[in-house]
């Protein structure tokens, strides 16, 4: 209805002019708060293009979606020679764009995010996993928060920068990326083994960081500095097996799972860094009185006994202390009248920085003290260092948070999990997980069902992540 529309109304609502103006302008004010900023706009037309991309390992074209990229990059004015389309193989397509300083005093930061996501069937969700939806306050699709925000995110922000004439006193590298989620290694690995020039840079912002919504509450913005590292080894039992009517004592089911249950039953020794023990520290404001009492007797030396025992009954803090080694698939037996000939499981083992893998396969040689379990890595580690928590990172990190979200702390974090930041740390380049993108705890879809993220989470990542490489990048 237009304003000349509602002050025509006839008969009992012919109010006064001034009134009616009044409660007309407070009924459409929600709606003018909710319009987009040309900005804002920008980044959401990105997000729903390269997530209506499928970028699959099994079906998907990275190539695809680094090519729409490039496209809104150059029409907004880059250089041809500052952007670079690297497809190492079919559809494994990597950019790399620059955004050049006048006159560099400093090394290139580097922000880097990838086009590649996990599997996803449309049978299993409830809306297609790769058609962009905006429902009930939230983005719906794969990769709208593993990882394609950040990559809607970052172009939007360095099309701003161009368009904006914005002068930065060091080069801007943007890397978008294949091959994070597996496949093959056309990803950051072949661009550092063979275009270091292009991404060589003083530090590296990732995902891997965010910040956590608890009971609706912003409680902590993270940065991950540290991952742990990502190694699985196969266990195997054989034997001659016969019929099922005639047991034997020798069962390779049985002597598998007394091999599991015995590795299940260990627990590695406690490993805090400093990553970890910054974490520990800036979270335990956050925890009831009682828990902030034990975190001060883990961070002792040497930690009080009972504040591990409590913390290591916690899946998520028990991750953050020590190596963890966990069953994930068993194959045995071939038929259901036969003895096993064969029994194998996989174990995937999170080590921590700065553990020589070597250590905890002959540790699980140790557990499991059973020559008849042959235990075998399947692939060699890639273990990387922590990244130092510097001054130059973490101030700004903290002055942005405080300023959008005052009261909430940045925590710095170990990952658990396994990012591309491993191969740019190996490379002697830091690397920092932060984002700025909140999400509720309790709601973690990443790699799951119905994949999605809050629309105010979006935009206020938006916001964040253009403040913080402004940040690093202006005198």
């Amino acid at each position: 209805m237009t304003i000349d529309g509602f002050l025509r109304t006839p008969g009992p609502f012919r109010w006064s002019r001034r009134l009616s103006v009044a409660l007309f302008l407070l009924i459409v004010q929600p709606l003018a708060a909710a319009e987009l900023t040309e900005h804002e706009q920008l980044a959401r037309d990105i997000f729903e293009e390269l997530i209506e991309i499928n970028t699959t390992h099994s079906q998907g074209d990275n190539t695809q979606a680094a090519r729409a990229v490039e496209a809104r990059l150059l029409a907004a004015g880059f250089p041809p020679e500052d952007v670079h389309v690297i497809v190492p193989a079919e559809r494994k397509g990597n950019i790399v764009a620059r955004l050049r300083s006048p006159a560099p005093t400093q090394k290139p930061i580097l922000v880097l995010a990838h086009l590649d996501v996990v599997e996803a069937s449309p049978w299993d969700w409830s809306v297609h996993p790769f058609k962009f939806l905006e429902r009930d306050g939230y983005f719906y699709g794969r990769g709208t928060t593993d990882d394609k925000d950040e990559v809607a995110i970052y172009t939007a922000n360095m099309i701003r920068m161009k368009q904006e004439g914005y002068r930065p006193n060091r080069d801007i590298i943007m890397a978008l990326t294949a091959d994070e989620e597996g496949g093959t290694h056309n990803g950051v690995q072949y661009l550092l083994e063979n275009h270091r020039e292009l991404v060589d840079a003083a530090f590296v912002l990732n995902e891997g960081g965010g910040g956590a919504i608890q009971d609706g509450k912003r409680i902590a913005n993270s940065v991950q500095a540290a991952e742990k590292v990502y190694q699985t080894y196969q266990l195997e039992v054989v034997n001659p097996g016969g019929h099922s009517s005639v047991p034997r004592k020798d069962n390779a089911i049985n002597e598998l799972a007394a091999a599991l249950t015995r590795i299940a039953g260990y627990n590695f020794p406690l490993g805090l860094n400093e990553v970890t023990r910054a974490y520990f520290g800036q979270s335990a404001s956050s925890m009831s009185p009682e828990q902030e009492a034990l975190v001060e007797g883990l961070l002792r030396q040497p930690p009080d006994k009972k504040a591990v025992a409590y913390f290591s009954g916690i899946p998520a803090f028990n991750a953050r202390l020590r190596t963890t080694c966990v069953a994930t698939r068993l194959e045995a037996g071939h038929a259901d009248n036969a003895l096993p000939q064969r029994a194998t499981a996989t174990v995937n083992c999170r080590i921590l920085p700065g553990v020589d893998p070597a250590s905890v396969l002959a540790k699980l040689h140790e557990v499991v003290s059973d020559e008849r379990v042959k235990i075998t890595p399947v692939a060699e580690p890639t273990p990387s260092p922590p990244s130092p928590l510097t001054e130059e990172v973490m101030a700004p990190i903290q002055e942005i948070t405080e300023a959008m979200w005052p009261g909430v702390k940045v925590v710095p974090n170990m990952s658990t999990g396994a990012t591309d930041g491993l191969y740019f740390r190996n490379a002697g380049i830091p690397v920092y997980g932060v984002s700025g993108l909140f999400g509720d705890i309790d709601d973690v879809r990443a790699h799951g069902r119905d994949e999605r993220i809050m629309v105010e989470s979006f935009y206020d990542g938006l916001e964040f992540l253009d403040r913080l490489v402004r940040a690093y990048t202006s005198d």
